[in-house]
This record gives C-alpha cells, sequence and structure tokens, in this order.
C-alpha cells in the first residue's frame, strides 16, 4: 500500500526554487503528487527555470501573500491521503518520503518529523544530523516552550489531521508552523520521530530567518506566550516538568 503524498512547495522569488522542485521530482516513493505555488514572485528569470519542469508538477500561481497563505493555498488543492512542505530553497533526499511513510504507517502515526542536514548557499553540507533528540512526548513538549524543535520541511503529516486541527495561520508571518505544532500536540496527537536526516536544510544570507530575526524573534515569544499555560498543563499530565 502507497498512500498518495503530496508535496507542497510555496516560493518567491526564490533562486533555489528549481532546485527544490527537482528534489521533490526525485523521491522514490511511488506515489506522489507536487504542488508548486508561486506566491506572486516578480523575478520572471527565476519563475523561467522552473518552466521545463511544470508538465511534472501542479504550477498555481497566486497575489503575493507569505508563506502560510501559500502553504494552504497548495493544501486545499491537495489529494494526497498526506502532506508534506518543502521550502524552495531546502532539499529532500531522494528516499525521504520512502522512509518516512512506511515508518509512520506501522505506527499509525498522523504526524511525523525527522532530522536534517544544514547545507550553505551552494548546497555543501556543513553539518550533519543537527536536531536535538528527546526522551519521550512531555521532554518534546517541554522544549516547544523555549525553542521550536520541528523543522518543518521534516514534517509529513496527514490530511485527516489537518482537516480536525486546520491550517496555518495566516495571519503568522513567521511563526505558522511553530503555532500548528502547539495545536496539533494539544489536541492529543504524538509527533513520531524519524532517527536519520531526510532533507537538506540551506542555511544562506538571503533566507528570511536570517533578513528578518528581530521580527521573528518577538512573534515566537507572542506564539510561545499565547499557549504556554496550556501546555503546561499537558506537560504535567504526561507527567513531564517545565
Amino acid at each position: 500500500m502507497n498512500p498518495k503524498v503530496t508535496i507542497v512547495i510555496p516560493f518567491y522569488n526564490d533562486p533555489y526554487a528549481y532546485q527544490a522542485i527537482s528534489s521533490a521530482l526525485a523521491q522514490t516513493y511511488p506515489n506522489v503528487e507536487i504542488i508548486v505555488v508561486d506566491d506572486g514572485s516578480n523575478r520572471y528569470g527565476e519563475i523561467g527555470k522552473i518552466v521545463p519542469l511544470m508538465n511534472r508538477v501542479l504550477y498555481m500561481r497566486k497575489p503575493n501573500g507569505g508563506t502560510a497563505s501559500a502553504l494552504n493555498y497548495g493544501i486545499r488543492r491537495a489529494s494526497g491521503d498526506y502532506i508534506a512542505w518543502l521550502s524552495s530553497d531546502d532539499l529532500f533526499y531522494p528516499h525521504k518520503l520512502a522512509v518516512q511513510i512506511p515508518f509512520m504507517l506501522e505506527r499509525q502515526a498522523e504526524i511525523s518529523f525527522c532530522s536534517f542536514d544544514l547545507m550553505d548557499e551552494n548546497g555543501l553540507v556543513t553539518q550533519t544530523d543537527v536536531t536535538p533528540r528527546f526522551a519521550d512526548e512531555a521532554a518534546l513538549c517541554s522544549a516547544m516552550l523555549t525553542l521550536n524543535p520541528i523543522n518543518g520541511c521534516t514534517v509529513v503529516m496527514s490530511a485527516r489531521l489537518l482537516e480536525e486541527i486546520g491550517l496555518f495561520n495566516e495571519a503568522l508571518p513567521y511563526t505558522h508552523d511553530y503555532d500548528l505544532w502547539f495545536r496539533i500536540m494539544l489536541a492529543g496527537y504524538r509527533f513520531a520521530f524519524v532517527d536519520e536526516p531526510l532533507i537538506g536544510y540551506r542555511w544562506h544570507p538571503q533566507m528570511g530567518t536570517v533578513r528578518h530575526w528581530p521580527s521573528i524573534q518577538l512573534e515566537v515569544e507572542q506564539t510561545r506566550g499565547r499557549y504556554r499555560s496550556s501546555m503546561t498543563d499537558y506537560i504535567h499530565k504526561l507527567g513531564g516538568q517545565v
């Protein structure tokens, strides 16, 4: 059984988008739908780079609204049983879904994440297997009160989970993923962890995390503050400590 997986790739004026889409097309998993959401790009030379790939993906263009809006746009049009998000400057390794989907099916997991490697702007790996490990779910939830330990592009989640929990909060330009993880955890779902790096996460000077760091930090504190009390109670119910 190979349930369909939809990979949603949002992009906006990103010179790395061609590489990201190519990595999605290179998946060894046999049942993949790829939705590329152009979030109002205005650098048409970069769009031109992906034109040769458009007959192999579902390409959609919308007015610029931010990453959360682009992700939701793609998810609403997805036909997959599972949803994976690939940022346009990152890479899926060819075996990512071939490893992660059977892992989830064996455990009947609705959501999972994995470790990742760090890459530089040239795609060279600078650090391998960087995700912290947690002893149990309570420890993972406790970590959420000090950092976001889950890289969004490592996550695969079921479409039915999103139908229940809801999509990304489009009012949050930077912490839409962090916010969603809180909501999923507080609904009682556990994040299964694949203990190996299955993506390359590109760290480069033009990435939003670098350019918008002060604004991101402010939004992180606000998002964390909204869930702190509920998450603290939930951690205690799991038998953990804050």
